[in-house]
């Protein structure tokens, strides 16, 4: 190769490395604007992705305020309920407590036994609209007054049955089903076993079994000795056999709860 041929061929390939580093520096200046570019979009993929996240955060506040209040709610109208009777507010609290105990060992799942923990204080919502005469009566009713007493089952429902929320749907079906009983002689409508709702048979074991221990306007609290042996006579009578089997298993824990509980006067 002779020297012009020789220069040719380096000014080629000097030329072919110009343009390779332009060729060259050119990809890496766009890789690098792309870059960026997917930087600051990612940026703002993240900003509106943490935006979003504040925002279900504060949707899951308000939700679980407006379940807190709707729970406050509930739970003051069965207090209310339960004080034109005389009654106490820890009344309702031990019923929601021994449902909810009684639930869970009954096989509901914890959603559901605490669904009937917070539905139950509004059992006897419907005493509301009974005349202080006959609610507050230190004696026997009469027929006619206890026909009126009995209305604050339905009264109860028809207060609640119109609403969509599954706790109130709840607290519908115990205020009307909580006076039935397991053997059809209940009222009002005299369902039998497991035509009664599971909610209404456990409270109405529940609030037996704290109205039997309590001083009422018409009774003095019962001994623990009566109240049991009623239980044991009412099995698969007035009450699910299921769940007395289930109160005298676990006896120490529904004791328990009512000693925390106790009404202070």
């Amino acid at each position: 190769m002779n020297t012009v041929e020789y220069n040719k061929y380096v000014l080629e390939i000097k030329s072919l490395q110009t343009d390779f580093i332009s060729t060259t520096n050119k990809l890496i200046k766009d890789i690098e604007r792309r870059e960026k570019i997917m930087t600051r979009s990612d940026k703002r993929q993240k900003q509106d992705y943490d935006q979003l996240q504040d925002k279900l955060k504060e949707v899951q506040s308000l939700g679980k305020e407006i379940e807190e209040t709707q729970r406050e709610v509930i739970f003051t109208m069965g207090a209310i309920g339960e004080s034109r009777s005389k009654e106490t507010g820890n009344h309702v609290k031990r019923v929601a407590e021994y449902s909810k105990l009684l639930a869970l060992y009954y096989g509901l799942n914890k959603k559901d036994a605490e669904m009937l923990q917070q539905a139950s204080p509004m059992h006897d919502i419907g005493k509301v609209a009974i005349p202080d005469l006959v609610l507050n009566k230190p004696g026997s009713f009469t027929l006619d007054e206890r026909i009126i007493m009995d209305t604050h089952v339905n009264i109860g429902y028809e207060m609640l049955k119109h609403s969509s929320r599954p706790l109130l749907k709840c607290a519908a079906t115990i205020a009307y089903e909580h006076h039935e009983k397991y053997n059809g002689k209940g009222y009002p409508r005299a369902l039998r076993g497991e035509q009664i709702h599971i909610y209404g048979r456990i409270t109405a074991l529940a609030d037996v079994f704290d109205a039997l221990g309590s001083d009422r306007c018409y009774k003095k609290a019962w001994s623990d000795d009566r109240i049991f042996a009623l239980f044991k006579k009412e099995r698969g009578e007035h009450f699910d056999p299921k769940l007395v089997d289930i109160f005298f298993e676990h006896l120490d824990e529904f004791l328990d709860i009512r000693e925390s509980l106790r009404d202070l006067f």
